[in-house]
């Protein structure tokens, strides 16, 4: 394959990977340890040889990286339309393909996030 990104490359790239969204402990057992070894098991048991996450909370709790996640990169904040916005984080998707816009306030509370990328590789997990 060349060097070219294309829709066909992108397909294949997404179906070796896997988005982690949200992870909540309850407070009760937040500190003991239990939160980052529950999320390695679980992603060495999942069938993507790639899980991916963002995380805001990675500036200050290094959580993923006591998980097994690899810190890649930090996103970097630009000025951007709630339309622009939406494209990279509206979560429900419309008939057409699209992704819905994110409420105004959802909007007004992340549009000058900068959260953490990790991936943790799972390949020597999945069997191929």
């Amino acid at each position: 394959m060349s060097g070219r990104w294309s829709r066909v490359k992108l397909q294949l790239l997404n179906r070796q990977l896997v988005n982690l969204s949200r992870v909540v402990l309850h407070p009760t057992y937040r500190g003991a340890g239990l939160a980052a070894s529950f999320v390695r098991r679980s992603c060495e048991l999942c069938p993507w040889p790639w899980i991916e996450t963002l995380t805001q909370m990675g500036h200050v709790n290094p959580f993923f990286e006591r998980a097994g996640f690899v810190r890649v990169g930090q996103s970097q904040p630009q000025e951007r339309s709630r339309s622009g916005h939406s494209t990279l984080w509206g979560t429900r998707r419309r008939a057409d393909g699209g992704k819905t816009l994110v409420s105004q306030q959802a909007f007004e509370k992340s549009r000058y996030a900068e959260p953490v990328y990790y991936v943790f590789d799972n390949r020597v997990n999945v069997q191929g």
